[in-house]
């Protein structure tokens, strides 16, 4: 198989507070051509995240460790305290591991979410 994209779909039963909360405390950059939940990152020009309603998902994920959204950042502890200050819960700050600084936060759905800096 040769795949030219890959794309991660999130449903919701309340996707437009997840779609706010990408766009307007994540920062992450919609892609108006392909809908409201559609989202880019970093350099690329495709999308690499698309947030629906889906009628059988109700309430918040009841196995939030399945899946998990990892952003890469340059700098792990601003991007948590800014993210802190609007409101973001973590469940784990910025600890160093095996090659690099994480820490995990939770959308408004209760999906993992992992800032990531890598060692150089």
């Amino acid at each position: 198989m040769k795949v030219d994209q890959f794309v991660v779909n999130i449903n919701s039963e309340q996707p437009e507070t997840l779609i706010a909360f990408y766009r307007d405390v994540v920062g992450l950059t919609p892609n108006e051509e392909m809908g409201p939940g559609a989202f880019m990152a970093g350099s690329s020009s495709f999308i690499a995240l698309i947030i629906e309603g889906h009628s059988e998902v109700k309430g918040a994920t009841k196995e939030p460790q399945r899946v998990l959204l990892n952003f890469l950042v340059s700098d792990v502890a601003s991007e948590e305290t800014r993210l802190k200050e609007q409101g973001v819960q973590f469940i784990m700050s910025a600890t160093v591991k095996l090659h690099g600084v994480f820490a995990t936060f939770l959308d408004p759905d209760g999906n993992y979410c992992q800032l990531v800096e890598l060692d150089s």
